[in-house]
């Protein structure tokens, strides 16, 4: 079949009846859970995963993967509002999404995360029509030293991502590293650190961490140090919604370099919207003329995490589908539908079902348009959220946070777990330790940790094994590059501060 045959035969699967509905109710409920701060895409998955056993094995993928990259969009809500990441990739939108909300602009930057997305999603739609199987045969390439590497990249452009001191950062990540150390150990199933503790064998959750670290230590920092009235009533109507020139002229870059982050993450096995999102973060203020507005309330720190997020969902299903290599858990889930279903995922499921391969993808379409329909009318009640008095409304956000963490497991010991990460990011808060770092080290950890020692055992524990490969190499090179750079700009940033002082002094006396 040719390639316009194709897009025709998908369009004819997408716009069924059936089809269309549950590809509105896998959106509407990806949307909804998105937003309930430490839901996420997995758990909403995993509640409707048993009604896929009565349905063609298609619409079931196009209902899954409707909540999947919905959550992707409802979870930018929560983060931007009330600095509480809705999902995991959307944990980089707090860093200047919830400064933006508490300047009034909650409603923009909820505009822009929205047009963004839609951008960041159609650049991966694109990418995985045209260019799937290119995408699946260059992925292929990619090893356990390659993998690697690039995680060693991600750390390090880490230290790009917050202000402050560079010694802090770095402290921080390796913080995280430990943490995400703890639970049984993936080769030989021995407990680390768990300290007898059984809740522990599987580590800490991500959820939990995200939430005490960024939701509770918020809750716990802002007491008596709040306005009730900090937000205006003015900020919930559409006159004070409507982006500025400057900030569609600011934006536009960030859409543009997200979505090819993204695309490229989302179609490693193994990284995922996650990391793409905290690269694209990092990549943006490193290029920035105003480095110093990131983390204060810049545009550009909203829209291009979110767009690269967004991206990432998208391609995400190429190895998937294409490989039959899962990139996360939630990615597992659809090819347990697959398999479930007697079709087994991998390089032959494109020629073997083209009708539901291009209805899958044809279907994206469709979700992303309604997601837009759905999420800019709600721009103003979302915002509204803040006109609560926070005396109500904090009190409401921990028992969302309580009842989607013990949700996830029906574990009470995770809700302990949210709150001691809680108190650790208000004590991180007191004393200028940056939170964002350590979530960075954490997600990473274990993944740096598997690909090293699966790299060393291909290599007989050889480390030559990570500059012997050209592309390994390269990576390597430019992580060496990065961390100079960060060095000298660190130092530079210190010598500029240590002068003002002198001088603030010196005009003083």
């Amino acid at each position: 079949m040719s390639f316009a045959d194709n897009i025709a035969l998908g369009l004819s699967v997408a716009f069924s009846g059936t089809n269309l509905l549950y590809c509105f109710i896998g959106v509407f409920l990806g949307t909804l859970f998105g937003v309930i701060p430490g839901i996420g895409a997995l758990s909403a998955m995993s509640l409707l995963f048993p009604l896929t056993f009565y349905l063609e094995p298609t619409t079931a993928l196009i209902m899954l993967a409707g909540i999947w990259y919905g959550t992707a969009y409802g979870g930018s809500t929560a983060a931007i509002l009330l600095n509480l990441p809705g999902s995991a990739s959307s944990a980089a939108t707090t860093f200047d999404g919830y400064p933006m909300s508490r300047q009034g602009r909650g409603g923009i930057a909820l505009m822009m995360v929205t047009i963004g997305s839609f951008v960041g999603g159609s650049v991966g739609i694109i990418l995985m029509t045209v260019f799937s199987p290119a995408i699946a045969k260059f992925a292929l390439s990619f090893q356990s030293p390659e993998y690697f590497a690039i995680i060693v990249l991600g750390l390090i452009a880490c230290s790009a991502i917050t202000e402050g001191s560079a010694t802090k950062s770095f402290s921080m990540i390796i913080l995280g590293l430990l943490i995400g150390t703890v639970g049984l150990d993936m080769y030989t199933a021995v407990p680390r650190f768990t300290f007898g503790i059984v809740h522990l064998d599987d580590g800490f959750a991500l959820t939990a961490l995200a939430m005490g670290l960024f939701g509770v230590s918020e809750i716990l920092y802002s007491i008596g140090r709040v306005d009730i009235k900090a937000v205006d009533k003015s900020a919930a109507k559409w006159s004070a919604m409507r982006p500025t020139r400057e900030d569609w002229r600011r934006s536009w870059g960030p859409m543009f370099r997200g979505s090819w982050i993204g695309s490229f993450f989302g179609a490693m096995p193994g990284t995922g919207p996650s990391i793409a999102a905290f690269v694209s973060y990092a990549v943006e203020k490193r290029i920035s003329r105003h480095p110093e507005q990131f983390g204060k309330g810049a545009i550009e720190g909203v829209v291009a995490p979110e767009t690269a997020n967004n991206a990432a969902d998208q391609t995400s299903f190429i190895p998937t589908m294409a490989l039959g290599v899962p990139g996360s858990a939630s990615m597992a889930l659809m090819l347990g539908v697959l398999m479930m279903h007697g079709i087994m995922p991998g390089p032959q499921l494109i020629t073997e079902q083209p009708g539901m391969f291009w209805g899958l993808v044809m279907s994206f379409w469709i979700g992303n348009v309604l997601l837009v329909i759905l999420n800019l009318p709600m721009i103003g009640l979302w915002v509204r959220m803040l006109l609560v008095p926070y005396h109500i409304l904090y009190p409401i956000v921990l028992i969302f946070i309580c009842i989607g963490m013990f949700t996830v497991n029906n574990n009470v010991f995770d809700l302990w777990i949210v709150a001691g990460f809680g108190i650790l990011g208000y004590v991180m808060k007191l004393t200028d330790f940056p939170a964002p770092p350590l979530l960075v080290g954490f997600v990473l950890g274990p993944l740096l940790e598997e690909h090293f020692r699966r790299s060393m055992l291909l290599a007989r524990g050889n480390p030559e094994i990570f500059i012997n490969r050209p592309i390994s190499a390269t990576i390597m090179v430019c992580s060496l590059l990065l961390f100079v750079w960060s060095v000298y700009a660190s130092v530079r940033h210190s010598r500029k501060s240590r002068m003002s002082q002198q001088e603030a002094a010196l005009e003083q006396g």
